[in-house]
């Protein structure tokens, strides 16, 4: 019993040049007509050849290489399964291919010659009767899969596709009898946004394929980029018939040559990509093109594909035309007299590697994979039925199982698993290649890296940037910002009416300095948070301290305005909160200073504690006793607006009562207790700090309405202030006014001076 495939795919022709004018030859001429069942085998030979000197009168022509390895990766895959005794006994694989037009007048053509056998079609009726069609094979382009869908699905013969993955196809309502082959391509996008950031290309171009999945591929990539600030440069949307059939009338290169960018984004399938990078390298090549990186899903390899190409010739498959048309016109000899005679013999081991300028590639393709795989999944299923012997019918004078679309099963190969199941299918890996240039035209494809959605958040991207060939004397990367980052001293100063990445430079303000993000600050620790005053008093507690400090300024802009819910919670717990962090982290500094004086001898625990920055965890652990306070007085007995008539005569004043006073005075009390305690040692700028919240519990206790209000305001400014001029006033003073003592020796000497004068006391 013979079980047929069908591999319904584009045409392997392609456009050709003739004087200077663009003509693309029909997918009917027999040269490129992969089977022709309707003529014999002579009279196809003679019109291959008739055809084939045609073309010798042509100044170019270019056949599709690329999706003849479609045809030879079904093949070796039904040699290899055919050869295999535990799989299908008693039974073999053949296959049929076919040319399938885009129109969709003429798409369901061979599709119907492939089961009726004949140009008459019959409804209803399969012609076939020595073998039987198992599966159909689409693609690369989802146009002829989706345009054969409704065919195959009367029949009900399984249809596996073999290019991109795509969303179109996923609904499985209208595609019932459809599988993709290929991993979904959601994290593409994730890959090339971490090749720019790791590059730090902020500034791009975008050449993307005018089709559905062009435009989402702009929307996710659009949005992706705006959240790494990367911007765009241009985008132009590229309809694919205009490149891949009109490719010398394409204008759309003069934006590349205007555009500031020097790093381009191209999108679309894998023949839009093709014809579109030869054409944008032959156009660039007196520019500055530079090279390319290529994302390709990443499969595994296929032990003996590449023996299999090589030893592929028109003596071993004499009925393969397009084999016997590729050595005559690239190697000018054929392997019998009757394949045009007036042509040389060729040499017996004689291989598609000989094709000049790598016109062959032997690597299996992306699309070839997934045909490998599709063959192999049919062939599982049919062997799970055949050991099952699931509805057994006659035809003719063999036995043959229905087959069921949805009967196709995921299954293992060479290590790997293939998933049918699109609710279980996994998100695609990619190799990134980038291809050697040899003299002759000749290059070769390098994998320099692998994108993995699997990895961990900053390793999915892996690199080998010394095996990035660029074409250009230089070893650098490229670049391509739109504005260079501002150097100290200056900060960044949007151009109007331009992209966020369009800067020019302009100095900071007295007394300011650059921050590093393109912006100016004012704290003198960060311009010279690598001396040692600021090194020695602990730089991380130093920036934290700052910070809250900060807040805790900024916290009494919440007792100005109209009281509302939100500001009458947030004044008393943000107040409590932030001024914990500020005690907490004064505390943490004291202990780490009384370690460090306490350290006498390596091996005791305080040394530990010292370097193990213990002192540290006093912030957080603090600071969660303080939240679980106001979670718990929030939660019982919370603020709330409430009217004043007895302050003023005359007047209702609108305040924010506290609810519980005692929640309120626990926290103040709380705060209060952090500061003894830093002061208890050695702070005396927690003097201030004590001194004005004792002073402020009666003077508080005695007022009413806005005066009350005034006095809280008050006494958290003072606080704040106290804290930030009594502990960062004695080092400003010296980083600003005395450098000379900012030194490591200048540090030494006082701090030994100071320990001699302790010691004399």
């Amino acid at each position: 019993m013979i079980l047929r495939f069908g591999l319904l795919m584009e045409a392997v022709s392609s456009c050709i040049i003739l004087s200077g004018a663009l003509s693309c030859l029909s997918n009917s001429s027999s040269i490129f007509t992969l089977i022709s069942i309707s003529s014999s085998s002579s009279e196809r030979l003679s019109s291959a050849c008739s055809s084939l000197l045609e073309l010798k009168q042509w100044s170019l022509f270019r056949l599709s290489l690329r999706n003849y390895q479609f045809v030879l990766a079904m093949d070796f895959a039904i040699e290899e399964i055919n050869k295999n005794p535990l799989l299908l006994q008693n039974m073999s694989l053949g296959f049929d291919i076919y040319n399938v037009l885009h129109t969709e007048r003429r798409t369901l053509e061979p599709p119907f010659f492939w089961l009726f056998l004949s140009d008459k079609v019959i409804p209803n009726y399969n012609c076939r009767r020595e073998s039987k069609s198992v599966a159909a094979l689409t693609g690369p382009s989802w146009v002829i899969s989706a345009n054969t869908r409704t065919l195959l699905q009367l029949y009900k013969i399984p249809q596996l596709t073999f290019g991109s993955f795509d969303p179109i196809l996923s609904d499985h309502d209208k595609f019932t009898s459809l599988y993709q082959m290929a991993p979904k391509e959601t994290s593409l996008v994730l890959g090339m946004i971490s090749l720019m950031l790791h590059f730090r290309w902020t500034w791009v171009g975008l050449f993307i394929s005018e089709d559905h999945r062009g435009f989402q591929m702009l929307s996710d990539l659009r949005e992706e980029m705006d959240k790494h600030r990367i911007c765009v440069a241009f985008v132009e949307m590229i309809p694919v018939s205009t490149v891949s059939f009109f490719p010398k009338t394409w204008s759309k290169h003069h934006q590349i040559i205007k555009s500031s960018a020097n790093v381009i984004i191209l999108y679309g399938d894998s023949d839009f990509l093709e014809v579109l990078m030869n054409t944008l390298s032959e156009i660039l090549m007196t520019d500055s093109f530079l090279g390319q990186l290529i994302f390709s899903h990443h499969h595994g390899d296929i032990s003996g594909f590449r023996n299999f190409i090589q030893s592929a010739n028109p003596s071993k498959y004499p009925d393969d035309f397009y084999l016997v048309s590729l050595f005559l016109v690239f190697l000018n000899c054929s392997f019998s007299e009757s394949q045009c005679g007036t042509y040389n013999k060729c040499p017996h081991n004689a291989s598609l590697t000989w094709l000049p300028g790598n016109h062959f590639e032997t690597a299996m393709s992306e699309e070839s994979y997934n045909i490998y795989n599709a063959v192999y999944a049919v062939a599982h299923t049919l062997h799970e039925m055949l050991l099952h012997q699931i509805q057994m019918q006659t035809v003719g004078n063999g036995k043959w199982m229905v087959f069921s679309p949805s009967q196709v099963k995921t299954f293992s190969l060479e290590g790997e698993q293939v998933i049918l199941d699109e609710k279980r299918k996994l998100e695609a890996e990619y190799d990134i290649l980038n291809f050697w240039k040899f003299p002759e035209g000749l290059r070769h494809e390098v994998k320099v890296g692998k994108f993995s959605p699997y990895g961990l958040h900053g390793q999915q991207l892996s690199l080998h940037e010394d095996l990035i060939e660029w074409n250009s004397r230089t070893l650098e990367n490229p670049h391509s910002v739109c504005s260079e980052s501002c150097g100290p001293g200056f900060r960044n100063s949007p151009q109007q009416g331009k992209s966020p990445c369009c800067f020019d430079c302009i100095p900071c303000p007295d007394n300011e300095i650059s921050n590093g993000t393109g912006n100016c600050c004012s704290w003198a620790f960060i311009k010279h948070r690598d001396t040692p005053i600021v090194k020695a008093n602990n730089r991380a507690l130093t920036y934290i301290l700052l910070i809250s400090l900060t807040f805790c300024f900024l916290c009494s802009l919440l007792f100005i305005g109209h009281p509302t819910m939100a500001t009458c919670i947030l004044q008393q717990t943000t107040f409590g909160i932030v001024f914990t962090v500020v005690t907490s982290t004064v505390m943490a500094k004291t202990l780490t200073v009384i370690l460090a004086f306490n350290v006498t001898s390596p091996g005791k625990r305080m040394r530990w504690l010292l370097v193990s920055r213990t002192p540290n965890y006093l912030i957080p652990i603090c600071t969660l006793i303080q939240l679980t306070a106001c979670g718990i007085w929030l939660g019982t007995s919370p603020p709330f607006i409430d009217t004043d008539t007895n302050s003023e005569h005359g007047h209702i004043i609108i305040v924010c009562n506290k609810g519980s006073v005692v929640a309120f005075y626990c926290i103040l009390g709380y705060l209060i207790f952090l500061a003894f305690g830093s002061f208890t040692f050695l702070t005396f700028s927690m003097l201030v700090f004590c001194s004005v919240w004792v002073t402020f519990l009666p003077v508080y206790h005695s007022t009413k309405g806005r005066v009350m209000v005034a006095v809280e305001v008050f006494s958290i400014l003072a606080s704040s202030a106290g804290i930030l001029g009594f502990i960062f006033g004695p080092k400003c003073y010296i980083i600003l006014l005395r450098p000379e003592r900012n030194t490591l020796y200048g540090f030494r000497n006082k701090t030994h001076s100071m320990h001699n004068e302790a010691s004399e006391g």
